[in-house]
């Protein structure tokens, strides 16, 4: 179990804000849903992101989704998962040009017995530097 809590608003302490009014996640019985999570960090920068001296920006597909996947495990740890507890994944990229780097790292974590899977492509996230979101379903019974 993860050393991250649950605050008194439902969110995850150490976790970055979501830019809405959400939760981390939601436990309906035995489902956990996780809620679009991206690579953003508590101090409002983000994983994947580099930006030069003359303000030039350099972003990684492949950075940000391991940030992601991460990002989803220590949240379905403070709810008493891990991944291997993911039934489905829905994964939004805003070039679909990211797929193979996406594609490579999302291998890492899992494999062809993992959750169901479907990636689209979206106009845009949040954040102009984001590339990536993910929301996750996962099945851990109560009892």
């Amino acid at each position: 179990m993860s050393n991250k809590q649950l605050s008194t608003d439902g969110l995850i302490a150490g976790k970055t804000k979501p830019r809405g009014t959400f939760p981390h996640y939601k436990r309906a019985g035995d489902f956990v849903y996780v809620s679009g999570t991206s690579s953003r960090l508590p101090d409002n920068t983000f994983v994947g992101v580099e930006v030069d001296t003359i303000g030039a920006t350099n972003l990684s597909i492949e950075g940000q989704t391991r940030a992601v996947i991460e990002n989803i495990k220590d949240i379905l740890q403070v709810a008493g998962c891990d991944l291997s507890d993911l039934v489905e994944l829905s994964s939004y990229l805003v070039n679909m040009n990211d797929f193979g780097g996406y594609n490579k790292v999302y291998s890492e974590f899992f494999d062809e017995t993992g959750p169901s899977r479907t990636t689209v492509a979206v106009h845009q996230l949040p954040h102009p530097h984001l590339l990536i979101e993910i929301k996750a379903i996962a099945y851990k019974p109560l009892a």
